[in-house]
C-alpha cells in the first residue's frame, strides 16, 4: 500500500512504505531465546536449573542499577547531530569481549558484567537513532534510546508481535515524557528522581525478561568464554535489530504522523 493507493496512503512515498515494510521484519522477529537456542544448540530452559534460589533478586537489581548507569554514561557521552552509518559491528565486537570474560562465570558475574553490556548497547542504540537523523541531544531520543531495551522483551502477554510493539510503547509513553521533561528542565540525569525511577522500573520489568535468558543460557557449565562471547553478540544483535526498526519508525512518525504510520504498519506484508 503506497502512495497513490487509498486516502490514508497517499500521504506515504513507496521509498517510505518499503522502509516501514524493513522495521516491521526487524521488530516481528523471533525473540532472543529462539535465537540463542538454535545457536547454542540447546534450550535455554536448562540454564535455569543451574541459577541459586535468589536470583530473580539478583537479576532485578542487577538490571535496574545497569540501566540507571546505562542513561548516565551511554547516552550522554554520544552527542551531536550529524547522520552517519551506525557502527553496529565494532559494538557486536565489544559487547562478545564483555561476554567472552563473564561466560565461565554465569550470574556471580553478572553485577559486574550487564552495567557493561547495558552500557554497550544503548550507545549503539543512540548510533543507530542518530543513524536514523535523529538528534541524540534531545532527551526525548535519549530516553527513547532506553525504551528500545522495553521494546526487545515479549512476554506471555504479547499474543500478537506487532499489537505487542504498539502497546509496550503505549505504556511507556508517559514515562517517557515524563522523564524527558525532567531532563530538559534540569538539564541533568539525578537517579533519585521520581521521573527518571518511574521510567527505570518500566523498562527493567521488560528488559529483566531477556536478562534472565540471557544469564541462563551463561549458566550452563559447558558454555565457557566463546559461548559466553556468542550469547553477548546475539544480546547486542537482537537489541540493535529492535533499535533500527524503532527509529525507522519514529523517522516516518515525524513525517507523517503516528496514526497515519500504524495504519500503514498493520498493513504492511513481511
Amino acid at each position: 500500500m503506497i502512495e497513490g493507493e487509498g486516502r490514508q496512503m497517499r500521504r506515504i512515498t513507496q521509498t517510505d512504505y518499503r522502509a516501514l515494510q524493513d522495521a516491521k521484519r526487524l521488530l516481528e522477529r523471533p525473540g532472543l531465546t529462539a535465537r540463542i537456542a538454535e545457536v547454542m544448540g540447546r534450550p535455554i530452559e536448562r540454564g535455569f536449573e543451574f541459577l541459586p534460589d535468589d536470583w530473580r533478586e539478583r537479576i532485578s537489581l542487577a538490571t535496574r542499577v545497569a540501566l540507571m548507569k546505562g542513561l548516565n554514561a551511554a547516552v550522554g557521552t554520544l552527542g551531536g547531530t550529524q547522520k552517519r552509518r551506525s557502527r553496529d559491528a565494532m559494538h557486536k565486537l565489544l559487547v562478545a569481549a564483555s561476554g567472552a570474560g563473564s561466560g565461565a562465570m554465569g550470574i556471580l558475574a553478572l553485577p559486574f558484567e550487564l552495567p557493561v553490556s547495558t552500557c554497550l548497547m544503548l550507545r549503539s542504540i543512540a548510533d543507530i537513532a542518530r543513524s536514523e537523523g535523529h538528534n541524540v541531544d534531545n532527551p526525548e531520543v535519549r530516553l527513547s534510546c532506553v525504551e528500545v531495551l522495553a521494546l526487545g522483551a515479549r512476554d506471555a502477554g504479547d499474543d500478537a508481535v506487532e499489537s505487542g510493539y504498539w502497546a509496550i510503547r503505549a505504556t511507556m509513553a508517559k514515562a517517557v515524557s515524563e522523564a524527558a521533561s525532567y531532563i530538559a528542565e534540569r538539564g541533568v540525569v539525578e537517579e533519585g528522581a521520581p521521573p527518571l525511577l518511574r521510567l527505570i522500573m518500566r523498562v527493567a520489568t521488560r528488559f529483566g525478561v531477556v536478562v534472565s535468558e540471557q544469564v541462563a543460557a551463561k549458566a550452563v557449565p559447558v558454555v565457557g568464554a566463546f559461548g559466553g562471547a556468542t550469547i553477548n553478540y546475539l544480546f547486542m544483535d537482537h537489541f540493535q535489530k529492535m533499535a533500527k526498526g524503532h527509529f525507522i519508525v519514529r523517522r516516518l512518525e515525524t513525517k507523517y504522523g503516528q496514526g497515519v504510520v500504524q495504519e500503514n504498519y498493520r498493513l504492511a506484508a513481511v
